[in-house]
This record gives structure tokens, C-alpha cells and sequence, in this order.
């Protein structure tokens, strides 16, 4: 099959995929097909092994996002709305991580908007950060995996230099996971490590240069950043009896960030 082919096979199942949903038209995107026994294109989370590499210099997070939008890397490009790049501010005190993105987020683009999305804003507030200001909010993966399953480990590998790209030009004062998927692969465990037995303490995530681009960020921070784990919202949402220590590990971010800013 050409690409040609490809393309309009992928527009007609779009436009029937959205009259059968809503009967909204999304725009269109570039879907990067070649014909078959071409060379797919280059794609920089093509190869998981990059994940341990530096970010290109002059790297910024406009950038990084047009090349998750462009990714067809694993076969979540295929089945997606909208890629989600994440959002926030630009120098965050805490970036927040999370698995992937659920139907909501699939839908708008934007990271944590459903019903998890509302509980996570809200715990934030209680400490005195927001999305708007001093967070960036991000998914260990940019598609939506489908019925909202977790990641499968082939594509949390090919999204990992995104993310790993993101933390270098983002900076933060410390990174802030939530759920067992985004605990897990961002300390590099097997991935079966229980949230329970990974919250209430922080572990150290080994900060990289920052690109050129992002001036002024090399006195934010020196050495690792710290990480620490606490449950999903979608977590505490079927289950009323983690709010608790959910709380304490909120309290103990909030004791983290004075003590990084200091008096």
C-alpha cells in the first residue's frame, strides 16, 4: 500500500471515528506514512536507548511537544485524538507525573482534565501549587493507551526520552509521581514495585545539563532532583482510605519545597 493509500484510509476511519462519537470533526494532522517497505521517518523516541542521552541543544518544550505530536513511534500514534504533551509553567517548582492519558485528555489535548484530573488540582491547591504558576503536569506517556490501560513497556521505552527531555529543559525543584507506572519507570525499578511500598520518602532522580536554550536554569538546581511517589487521583477516587496518606505525602512535598526555597 502507498502512502497516499495510508493517509486516506486514516482520514476516512478519523472522520468516521468522530460522526460515531460526536459528530465533531477534529482537524486533521500529518500522519508520516510511507509506502510499504520504505524507511519509516526519523522520530527521536524511535529508538528506545536514546532515553540515556542529552537533550539536542537549543532543545525547548515547544519543540519537544511538536515532536510527540508527530511521533508514530509505537502503535498509540495510530489510535489517538490528540497527542498530550503536558502543560504548565515554564520553570516549575514541582513537575507531576503521571501515567498516560485517559479519554478526557485524549480528547482536549491537555493533561489531567477528567474527573482525576479535577482531584489532582485540587490536592495541589491544599500545598499551594497550580498548573497555572508553579507546576508542570506531564504522562509518562503522550497517547492514550486504549481503555485506559496502563502503558505497555515498549511504549513507556519510546516515550521516555520525551519525558526525559522535558525534565531537563523543565528543571524543576522536584518531581512530584503519581501512581505505581510513572514511580516506577522514572526510578528505573521493574516496574511491579508497589506505590505503597515507593510513597513516604524520596528517592533522587540524576539531573542532566540543561540545553543552551534554557538559560539561567543552571543555578536553579545542582546535583539530582528529588522524587517522590504518592497514589493515582483515579486511585483515591475508588478508594476513600488512601486519602490519608495521600494527604501525608502532600505534607511532606510542602516540608520538601520550604526547605528547598528556605526562609
Amino acid at each position: 500500500m502507498t502512502a497516499e493509500q495510508k493517509t486516506v484510509l486514516a482520514r476516512f476511519l478519523d472522520i468516521a471515528g468522530a460522526y460515531l462519537e460526536d459528530g465533531y470533526r477534529r482537524p486533521g494532522e500529518e500522519y508520516g506514512f510511507t509506502d510499504d517497505g520504505g524507511e519509516a521517518p526519523e522520530s527521536r523516541c524511535a529508538d528506545p536507548s536514546s532515553g540515556n542521552t542529552l537533550p539536542p541543544p537549543g532543545d525547548t518544550l515547544e519543540g519537544i511537544a511538536a515532536d510527540i505530536r508527530s511521533c508514530r513511534s509505537c502503535s498509540l500514534g495510530a489510535v489517538r485524538t490528540n497527542a498530550v504533551p503536558g502543560e504548565g509553567a515554564e520553570n516549575p517548582l514541582v513537575l507531576v507525573i503521571g501515567e498516560g492519558p485517559g479519554q478526557e485528555e485524549d480528547r482536549t489535548g491537555r493533561p489531567f482534565v477528567g474527573r482525576a484530573g479535577q482531584l489532582l488540582d485540587k490536592m495541589l491547591a491544599a500545598i499551594g501549587l497550580r498548573r497555572e504558576e508553579n507546576c508542570f503536569i506531564a504522562n509518562v506517556v503522550k497517547c492514550r493507551p486504549p481503555e485506559n490501560r496502563d502503558p505497555q513497556a515498549t511504549e513507556a521505552l519510546c516515550c521516555k526520552p520525551f519525558l526525559r527531555r522535558q525534565i531537563a529543559c523543565l528543571r524543576p525543584r522536584i518531581i512530584f509521581c503519581v501512581g505505581k507506572v510513572a514511580a516506577n519507570l522514572l526510578l528505573e525499578n521493574d516496574g511491579q514495585t508497589a506505590i505503597g511500598s515507593l510513597r513516604g520518602r524520596f528517592f533522587e532522580y540524576p539531573a542532566e545539563k540543561p540545553p543552551p536554550a534554557a538559560a539561567g536554569t543552571e543555578d536553579r538546581i545542582s546535583g539530582s532532583i528529588p522524587v517522590l511517589a504518592t497514589y493515582h487521583p483515579s486511585a483515591l477516587l475508588r478508594n476513600e482510605d488512601l486519602k490519608r496518606p495521600a494527604w501525608e505525602d502532600l505534607k511532606l512535598l510542602r516540608s520538601k519545597l520550604e526547605e528547598i526555597k528556605g526562609p
